[in-house]
């Protein structure tokens, strides 16, 4: 179960970069792509705003993948539950806020991955 459960938290920390990418560089393409339910004309002026959501989630992945370079094992799990901990509460509140879709692209994952390192800490 270690080795599932360090697959998924790479793949959580890797949507997070991917994400911090088009909010901080690529907002005014892949963002309208990603957004369509925010006007085109908005996407400008909001630039500043993702750049600083991409930041957070750069944040995010950060300490997703620092989880994964830990050598000891139970320092590994528990950082790993705190960020894991992190996306889902950021997803759920997303999903709430903004669009129900952010809870099946951010929080989900990471619940299965919270899942899987629970069980390999038994």
């Amino acid at each position: 179960m270690e080795i599932v459960s360090k697959i998924l938290i790479a793949l959580v920390a890797l949507e997070h970069l991917y994400i911090m990418y088009f909010e901080m560089f690529a907002w005014e393409t892949i963002g309208k792509r990603t957004f369509k339910s925010i006007p085109e004309n908005l996407f400008k002026p909001t630039k500043g705003l993702a750049a600083n959501q991409g930041l957070y989630n750069g944040f995010l992945a950060a300490g997703l993948i620092w989880s994964l370079l830990i050598c000891n094992k139970e320092w590994s799990v528990n950082i790993s539950i705190f960020f894991l901990c992190c996306v889902i509460i950021a997803g759920v509140y997303g999903a709430i806020t903004a669009s129900k879709r952010i809870f099946f692209v951010q929080a989900l994952p990471a619940i299965l991955a919270l899942i899987a390192v629970l069980f390999q800490k038994h």
